[in-house]
């Protein structure tokens, strides 16, 4: 019988914060200016959920640290604008952790950014830790961040669940050995997270409220 779910670890872009038409944006002013007519919208939907290390790299070696700049002063300038939460995000944050929930973010992103994304929600208090790229040496889906999240929380993994928009989220979840739930408002679609086989699909941010009661949908 698994034990209770008392702790719940989130992905903070494509899961609570919509930044995907930020990222995309951002990808097609930068890969424009130095690629023109290479990379179509279709062709940036594998950049979502990467480090941009790990992106730029795969592009252009000899410009990774160039095009991460560029990429970062665009993004950084219209987050604001083009930002926004998912439907339901804050009101079930806060009825999370009202329920008793510990709770952090686990993100690839800089804790800067996050802390960014985060200004744009009413989630005041909610989240007991915060971990982004510049807190590990390995980003997910090595098992480094969560089991950091876990450890901060004085949480058992037992009693975790990893809840994300990649398949870098579910891979981690099961590497560090917790449960995992996907976000069917994935810009990959539902039917792409569930090919990782997470435990639950989420198809509203609301849904983990019956989830933690043992009444899943």
């Amino acid at each position: 019988m698994p034990k209770p779910i008392t702790t719940l670890l989130f992905d903070f872009d494509g899961t609570l914060l919509d930044t995907n038409e930020l990222i995309i944006q951002t990808f097609q002013t930068v890969l424009g200016n130095h690629y023109p007519g290479k990379y179509e919208r279709k062709d940036l939907l594998p950049f979502l959920g990467p480090t941009l290390h790990e992106t730029f790299g795969s592009i252009d070696p000899e410009k990774t640290e160039e095009l991460i700049a560029e990429y970062r002063a665009w993004n950084t300038s219209m987050h604001d604008e083009l930002a926004k939460e998912f439907d339901g995000v804050s009101e079930t944050m806060r009825l999370l952790k009202a329920a008793g929930m510990k709770m952090a973010i686990v993100s690839t992103k800089r804790n800067d950014m996050i802390e960014k994304g985060l200004a744009l929600l009413d989630v005041e208090g909610v989240f007991d830790v915060v971990i982004g790229f510049d807190d590990v040496t390995h980003t997910k889906p090595d098992p480094e961040p969560i089991l950091l999240a876990l450890e901060k929380l004085g949480a058992e993994k037992e009693e975790a669940l990893m809840v994300g928009d990649n398949f870098h989220d579910i891979e981690g979840g099961k590497n560090a050995g917790v449960r995992t739930a996907g976000v069917a408002w994935s810009a990959k679609g539902e039917h792409h997270l569930q090919t990782f086989g997470p435990d639950y699909m989420l198809h509203h941010i609301s849904d983990l409220l019956e989830l933690i009661r043992g009444e899943e949908k």
